[in-house]
């Protein structure tokens, strides 16, 4: 699905004008580096400018589950998630964020600027994308085996792609950590699908037989 900017429909002048007035800052993150420790009391909506992140969960015994990657043009924030736990939000590579105050945002300012209400417009349908991808992760995590969540999200990124040659959009390891199971385990699934002519792999990329 293309990405849907939250300035979908708005000019570059008014988008400018809108920042300040909602005193946004723009923040630079090298990669592998915690931008936040704790989404769901952050009281600012991040937009990721350029580069991406990862939301990742730390479980008791210090395994860790990734919870989402956000991408050029998606944006987080409390509203964003429903876990009550601590979540980090970690760049994966050189990355901008522009951030600005949620209460900013819902509060209407006293201009009743048309470009306000356009932005609120798009970051609820930012969020429908968002929960329908929400739906597509539950839906794969509630399969009973390994092989059964490998082919589920593949078979939701070739609908993305439009492709039976798929990239993956995490390396392997996160990629067992996204899909909550075993990476030993996921590598000789994998490796059990290519012998049975189900897929081809190279690194990210995966090609489906089927």
């Amino acid at each position: 699905m293309a990405k849907y900017s939250i300035f979908n429909n708005i000019e570059e002048s008014d988008v400018k004008k809108m920042l300040n007035c909602f005193e946004a800052k723009k923040l630079h993150y090298k990669k592998d580096t915690t931008i936040l420790s704790n989404i769901a009391n952050t009281t600012d909506i991040g937009i990721i400018e350029s580069g991406s992140a990862i939301i990742i969960r730390y479980n008791y015994n210090g395994t860790r589950t990734i919870i989402d990657k956000l991408t050029t043009g998606e944006i987080f924030g409390s509203f964003s998630t429903s876990h009550s736990e601590e979540l980090y939000l970690i760049s994966t590579e050189e990355t901008d964020i522009i951030f600005f105050n949620y209460n900013r945002l819902i509060n209407r300012c006293k201009k009743n600027c048309e470009y306000h209400n356009r932005l609120i417009e798009n970051m609820l349908h930012i969020l429908s994308i968002k929960m329908k991808t929400f739906n597509e992760r539950i839906e794969v995590l509630t399969k009973k085996t390994i092989r059964e969540k490998l082919l589920a999200y593949f078979n939701i990124l070739t609908k993305k792609q439009i492709s039976k040659s798929i990239t993956l959009p995490f390396s392997l390891t996160d990629l067992a950590d996204y899909l909550s199971i075993d990476r030993s385990a996921m590598m000789r699934e994998i490796k059990n699908m290519k012998e049975e002519g189900l897929i081809e792999s190279k690194g990210k990329k995966i090609y489906l037989l089927y």
